[in-house]
């Protein structure tokens, strides 16, 4: 289990008195040498002043990376989205969340809520999130919206989450979600959390269904949570073409959202925990710090740079926290120690290598031939000229050790 914060509120008035005397200790001349480490709790509510989030999704079921309850998920999430709400059974349009506590061994509903206010407690936030892979909620019409605002807003009130997470990838009609958020709104107040983590895809043109949301929810939305990964290759900002699993890749897409006119805190970047979490666009955390640097800073790029830094964005996003768990927390320990320490200094050699994983050494070709006629997706492999090849996204008719460093086709390794 990952430790979490034991700092309180009733400290606080302590810790003021203590700062207040050291000042005037040290205003007297006296040489005082005094330096604590700041309490997780401290740590993550500093995050949050600056507006920066470092958000996981929970899995209420078991996928085979870990199954793991709200008290384990070290502090380091500071928004903790709950995955995934289920269709309401008798309201259209409409959510409730049924806990898989068997599946989760043993999680009791009573034990799921207290740990809900445990990390409300500690400063962090909880939100429940809509849709994933498999799920599929419509919001159609008027009535549908309807029904959404209030279920949603109902489990709010009987569970406690801080606000909904908009995850739909079978797509949206942002004409009545954004009817259904505006209500939900009205019902909840402004504190109310609304974040959405859509696909790549969803923001290459205007009339995309997820770019309209987010522009017409502007003014009350929290974050939005690209997944960039499972994507292949995409046009940034730029309108030149970069491809997933690299810090430009990820830097001149999210440069959409920053010049669209959402504010640095309402842009997230959603990256795979580890390669198993996704079936393309892994980065190593390190890379993701690039791209941080690269966007905040200015620093770190590569051959995509803004022409103007944008300063702290909304933070970074993961698939998922227990993903996260089968590698020690890696990215939660990278990603909050950036976010909490800001940009890092440049490196001197970048690059712009894909880090997903590195050549293995040569051996035996144990994949299928590649076949000029046959079609390939993202993840599979092939032997070709004595080489294995792992395509990057959907092709076919392209010969791998032809597409060049940024084409569909990845080299293994030799054999």
């Amino acid at each position: 289990m990952r430790r979490r914060s034991t700092g309180s509120p009733r400290t606080r008035p302590l810790l003021a008195w203590l700062s207040a005397a050291l000042t005037a200790l040290f205003a007297a001349g006296l040489a005082v040498q005094l330096s604590p480490e700041p309490s997780e709790a401290e740590t993550v509510t500093a995050r949050q002043q600056t507006g920066q989030w470092l958000t996981g999704y929970w899995h209420n079921f078991d996928n085979g990376s870990t199954i793991m309850r709200l008290s384990e998920i070290p502090s380091e999430y500071n928004l903790v989205a709950v995955a995934f709400a289920d269709n309401h059974p008798s309201l259209d349009g409409g959510i409730t969340f049924n806990l898989a506590g068997n599946e989760l061994g043993g999680y009791t509903d009573a034990q799921f809520r207290a740990d809900i206010a445990a990390i409300q407690a500690e400063g962090r936030k909880v939100i429940i999130s809509v849709g994933g892979e498999k799920g599929n909620v419509t919001v159609a019409n008027a009535a549908q919206a309807q029904n959404f605002a209030a279920t949603t807003h109902a489990l709010m009130q009987d569970y406690g989450f801080d606000g909904v997470d908009i995850d739909l990838e079978h797509g949206i009609n942002a004409q009545y979600l954004t009817q259904a958020l505006r209500d939900l709104h009205s019902r909840a107040g402004d504190d109310l959390i609304i974040a959405m983590a859509p696909q790549t895809i969803d923001f290459q043109h205007t009339g995309m269904g997820y770019y309209q949301l987010a522009s017409n929810i502007s003014d009350i939305l929290t974050i939005v949570n690209m997944q960039y990964y499972n994507s292949g290759s995409m046009l940034g900002c730029d309108q030149q073409v970069y491809s997933q699993g690299t810090p430009d890749f990820v830097a001149a897409l999210a440069c959409i959202q920053l010049e669209m006119g959402l504010e640095p805190h309402q842009v997230g970047l959603g990256l795979p925990a580890v390669p198993a979490a996704a079936g393309g666009g892994h980065m190593a955390p390190s890379q993701v710090v690039r791209a941080l640097d690269c966007l905040e800073q200015g620093t770190n790029c590569g051959r995509f740079s803004p022409d103007t830094p944008y300063g702290p964005i909304g933070g970074v996003m993961t698939w998922s926290i227990n993903w996260d768990a089968t590698n020690g927390y890696q990215f939660a320990e990278t990603i909050s120690a950036r976010l909490d320490g800001g940009p890092s200094q440049p490196d001197p050699d970048p690059g712009d290598e894909p880090t997903e994983e590195p050549p293995v050494e040569p051996g035996d070709c144990t994949a299928p031939a590649w076949s000029a006629e046959a079609v390939y997706t993202g993840g599979d492999v092939v032997a070709h000229g004595g080489a294995e090849y792992r395509a990057q996204w959907w092709t076919r008719g392209e010969e791998p050790g032809t597409t060049g460093e940024w084409g569909v086709w990845r080299l293994v390794g030799t054999c």
